[in-house]
């Protein structure tokens, strides 16, 4: 199944830019892409969410979300806030199958990390993940605090008998430090995945265009892209 689940390793992570990115260089490659946000919080009804700013940056990508809540909370406290049903993994996986028949690639984005609830039984990404028995890309932060999170969640998926395929650093920052040049081989090691790919930090601010055109320099060839992270290590002063 054409399925890739995208998750972080926490909020504010890059998810949405990375997800952009993945679409924009699959769609280069001439493939039809679908976003599916899980559960979008945090924005109003006439909004535009995650969704649409990934088919804003990436290009003609299909979009669509199995729940929406007014409140920027996890998906399973913003649900019971608004009196309304939950987001149940089932649907969501249903969602993306049913996508997947239509659609060369589906991207299932996920709300803050890989545990966050969906609702009051403890259905979670991961759940969606095992349901559709589809691989999981871990998108990190570069810098100082990211090891033990990044490792954490790959040992819940590894538990969870998840595929992890590889990690991508969500935010790459201009003039890296010490922690994030280290973090270039810490991250692999720490979590047995490969690092493939790192956004720079801004590129979501970049023109639609621009985007589109950059993206697959971020991303390794297993993602329709370029990116190689021996070169990468040794511009950067590993």
């Amino acid at each position: 199944m054409p399925v890739l689940v995208i998750t972080g390793t926490g909020t504010e992570v890059g998810k949405t830019v990375v997800t952009a990115a993945v679409a924009a260089a699959a769609l280069a490659g001439g493939r039809t892409v679908a976003v599916l946000k899980a559960a979008q919080t945090g924005v109003g009804p006439d909004e535009a969410g995650d969704a649409q700013e990934v088919a804003r940056l990436a290009g003609n990508a299909t979009v669509a979300e199995v729940a929406r809540f007014p409140e920027p909370l996890a998906p399973g406290t913003a649900a019971r806030r608004a009196g309304r049903a939950p987001v149940r993994p089932g649907e969501v996986a249903e969602a993306a199958a049913k996508l997947a028949t239509e659609h060369d690639l589906v991207l299932v984005e996920g709300a803050g990390g890989l545990l966050v609830r969906f609702d009051a039984e403890g259905g979670t990404l991961a759940d969606v993940a095992g349901l559709l028995g589809a691989p999981v890309l871990l998108v990190t932060s570069a810098g100082l605090g990211t090891l033990n999170t990044t490792e954490l969640t790959a040992r819940e998926l590894r538990t969870r008998g998840l595929e992890l395929p590889g990690l991508l650093i969500g935010s790459w920052p201009g003039a890296p430090d010490l922690a994030a040049r280290c973090n270039l081989a810490d991250l692999p090691d720490v979590s047995g995945a490969p690092l493939l790919g790192a956004v720079p930090a801004g590129a979501g601010s970049l023109t639609p265009a621009g985007f589109r055109s950059a993206a697959p320099d971020w991303l390794a060839p297993s993602l329709d892209g370029t990116w190689d992270a021996d070169t990468f290590a040794t511009a950067h002063g590993r």
